[in-house]
């Protein structure tokens, strides 16, 4: 009985890649600028596996002897946001960029969206800080009931708003009629749900975020693992991500800490398959707010959880499970750089289970894929992913 846990610390970068000055993102380094402010950051169970003995990783100090395998993988997608990440992870190499909108929406896009959502007007549509944008015009909103439309440098189309104006339900459902709208060459990467309510004298969002993305490629490795009758449980904004395609099982997430106490229960839960894992708050609460110190209090929480998993694998409901656990990022998002947005830079490839031989160092792989097809093979699932290279084969 075999299972594999693979959880993406996401945003959790290690360095800029070589194309990255042609995203903007040279001397990008998420795990290096919060070391150099926190070089004490102990990071023990991360580091047992081998963190700190990766190539290039810069501030985690290495280990003597560790007990898993480690590397880093590149990205070959053209771009460096969750989805991009994440596609590549399961198989899906993006080779033209989702569309953006630097310059807002089109005047067709929000009519069509007024109209059918049959909403009083739009606030805003432009390029804003979700946290700063919903303080700016939140009152407007709550007077107006005007929805406060906004993207970032990343292929995505936000919607915010208050609680009480718009229930998170009432609000899903905009989400679901501009995910409609938004085909073609507008089909953007993900549709986002960002309700927020007031405390005391500011707005602050809730956990109650919801993403409505492209479908993806069915051809990936979710679906060789469903149609091979094995689970796949995604555990917090995986399921998102994939529209739902190639997920036989779901659960949402508040928090990081949700997170990681719901990929312990799913260990009594999933026999055999696939337990995936987004730790989504590395990104959108410390990385994009460029919160140094909250995205090293993040590392130190992850860590300890993590501690707890790795003493929790290798049974279920009993019974002895060949666990393998997997750690890796989808993109980084430097808190120490410029700008709110994501970076382009390598991310870390961690594995640790009873298969996984101690100490092996996997260098640098040229795909997110790597991780995927190592999954597949890890499974036993027939074929291949159309990219990417098992490193045991």
């Amino acid at each position: 009985m075999s299972r594999v846990i693979w959880i993406v610390i996401d945003s959790v970068g290690m360095g800029a890649l070589p194309d990255a000055a042609a995203f903007d993102d040279e001397g990008a380094d998420t795990i290096g600028s919060v070391m150099k402010a926190f070089p004490d950051l102990p990071l023990c169970n991360m580091r047992s596996i081998g963190y700190g003995n990766i190539i290039g990783i810069n501030g985690v100090k290495p280990v003597d002897k560790p007990l898993g395998a480690y590397g880093r993988l590149m990205e070959k997608s053209a771009g460096k946001d969750t989805t991009i990440g994440h596609w590549e992870m399961v198989g899906i190499e993006t080779l033209t960029p989702f569309p953006t909108y630097p310059n807002g929406f089109p005047q067709d896009i929000i009519d069509r969206f007024i109209s059918e959502t049959k909403v009083p007007g739009i606030l805003y549509n432009s390029v804003a800080s979700g946290t700063v944008v919903i303080n700016e015009l939140g009152d407007e909103h709550v007077a107006t009931k005007k929805p406060i439309i906004y993207t970032s440098a990343d292929s995505v189309f936000q919607i915010a708003c208050d609680e009480s104006v718009y229930p998170p339900e009432a609000l899903y459902d905009m989400c679901k009629k501009a995910r409609a709208i938004l085909t073609g060459e507008h089909n953007v990467a993900r549709v986002i749900a960002r309700p927020f309510v007031r405390e005391g004298d500011k707005y602050v969002r809730t956990s109650n975020r919801r993403d409505y993305s492209r479908k993806p490629d069915e051809d990936n490795l979710l679906t060789m693992i469903k149609n091979a009758g094995q689970e796949v449980y995604a555990v917090g904004k995986i399921e998102d991500i994939f529209a739902g395609v190639g997920i036989t099982k779901a659960v949402h997430t508040r928090d990081n800490e949700d997170g990681m106490d719901k990929t312990i229960e799913a260990l009594e839960l999933v026999e055999r398959g696939l337990i995936f894992t987004n730790l989504v708050e590395f990104d959108s609460v410390w990385g994009h707010r460029r919160d140094v110190a909250g995205y090293a209090k993040g590392l130190e929480a992850f860590d300890k959880r993590l501690g707890e998993l790795m003493g929790a694998m290798g049974s279920f409901n009993g019974k002895h499970s060949e666990d393998t656990l997997i750690i890796t990022a989808d993109h980084g998002c430097d808190p120490g750089f410029k700008g709110t947005d994501h970076t382009r830079e390598y991310v870390p490839f961690l594995m640790y289970g009873e298969k996984i031989p101690a100490g092996l160092d996997l260098g640098t792989g040229d795909s997110f894929a790597d991780s995927g097809e190592t999954v597949r093979g890890l499974l036993g699932i027939p074929g291949n992913l159309r990219i990417g290279r098992n490193v045991f084969a």
